[in-house]
């Protein structure tokens, strides 16, 4: 019973994430409409869809505290990029060409490769900053920090052009906006108005307020799910709480995809990520660090996470050259990037109930040889 009670409750709450992160989507489309096709989808779409990771992860460190805490919220945003670099792309995939809206997606090689570097090189940083077993606030805000940095390049790097509003009339693109989130948080709050700047804020403030009550039911399911099944909430966090916290990415990556921008669809996707690994990690260390002293993990967690943030790096070095290599992304792709999560899936589950598989043995010793090589290197 508590099995069924669990998993309907993390169902509700992605439903809940999924509406309030309409809200927040019709909130940031307008707040940034003068930003360009690629950075507005590494930026705000990809804050806006990466606030369900940020509150999970902090209410997994405040309510299980200290090492379980930290193991599930690591969990989620490692779980949700390797889902965000597999699944988001693949869905646009199935999508788009499955529709048969085209054939082939083109994917400007640029955004591949300025967000695809940053989320590698996060990655790598993630993995040499977490070598010990004790984790102090520095290790939050240098992951902080490395965030500031990227967003302060997107800026910059955006320079002078053509932007492509969809809100160069106020008005009109206030109705379009409302009409489009008709019966939603949008109408909720806006009604039949137009939308302002004011507006705009109020209705992102709303949603952040129903995201963050999603996210804590959400880690209060998740830690009786695993106490139903006798599986530690790491592995419940990297499955579960993952898949969960991802679906604002999923449909805001299909709506750009849609609508063609996709630049967009894919830059949310990475630019999401790079936001998991250093804030949606790094804000709620640097924040429960501050006010609780250092974080002490066992050797068993320190082992997993080094394991986790080694099979994140491997697969995201896949998934780049996936989006790189090729001229175009095809339908094919879309295949092994659902295959690679698949397998990347059933590992978590049979390391989690503790397989004695050899093949599972063996990729967990490698993981855990490569961890210590990096850990050696710092």
């Amino acid at each position: 019973m508590a099995i069924v009670s669990s998993l309907g409750l993390i169902i509700i709450t992605c439903i809940v994430i999924w509406r309030a992160c309409d809200g927040f989507e019709m909130a940031s489309d307008y707040l940034g409409r003068n930003m360009k096709e690629g950075i507005k989808g590494a930026t705000i779409n990809a804050i806006g869809s990466s606030l369900p990771e940020l509150f999970t992860t902090l209410f997994f460190l405040f309510v299980l505290k200290d090492k379980d805490g930290f193991s599930g919220g690591i969990g989620t945003t490692a779980g949700s990029a390797v889902f965000n670099a597999m699944i988001i792309p693949a869905v646009v995939i199935m999508a788009v060409i499955g529709k048969g809206i085209v054939s082939r997606i083109n994917v400007s090689k640029k955004v591949i490769k300025r967000d695809g570097i940053s989320l590698i090189l996060g990655e790598i940083v993630l993995i040499l900053l977490i070598t010990g077993t004790e984790l102090h606030w520095y290790h939050g805000f240098i992951l902080m920090l490395l965030y500031v940095i990227y967003i302060a390049f997107m800026l910059l790097s955006q320079g002078s052009g053509d932007v492509d509003n969809d809100y160069e009339d106020e008005a009109e693109g206030g109705n379009r906006a409302v009409a489009l989130f008709k019966g939603d948080l949008a109408t909720a709050v806006l009604g039949d108005k137009k939308i302002n700047l004011t507006k705009a804020w109020l209705l992102m403030l709303v949603s952040v307020f129903f995201i963050g009550i999603a996210c804590y039911w959400l880690v209060e399911a998740c830690e009786q799910f695993g106490e139903a099944i006798g599986m530690p909430i790491y592995f419940v966090s990297v499955v579960l709480a993952s898949a969960a916290t991802s679906v604002p990415d999923t449909i805001i990556s299909w709506k750009d995809a849609m609508k063609g921008n996709y630049d967009d669809a894919v830059a949310n996707a990475l630019g999401s990520n790079i936001f998991d690994i250093c804030f949606a990690l790094g804000f709620p260390l640097f924040l429960f660090t501050l006010i609780y002293g250092p974080i002490t993990m066992s050797p068993e967690t320190l082992e997993n996470v080094g394991q986790l943030r080694v099979l994140l790096l491997i697969i995201t070095i896949i998934a780049f050259f996936i989006y790189l290599v090729p001229k175009t992304i095809r339908k094919s792709h879309g295949y092994v990037l659902i295959t690679l999560y698949a397998l990347f899936v059933m590992y978590i589950i049979l390391k989690g109930i503790d397989s004695d598989l050899a093949i599972i043995t063996g990729i967990s010793d490698s993981l855990s040889g490569i961890s210590n090589f990096f850990s050696s290197i710092f």
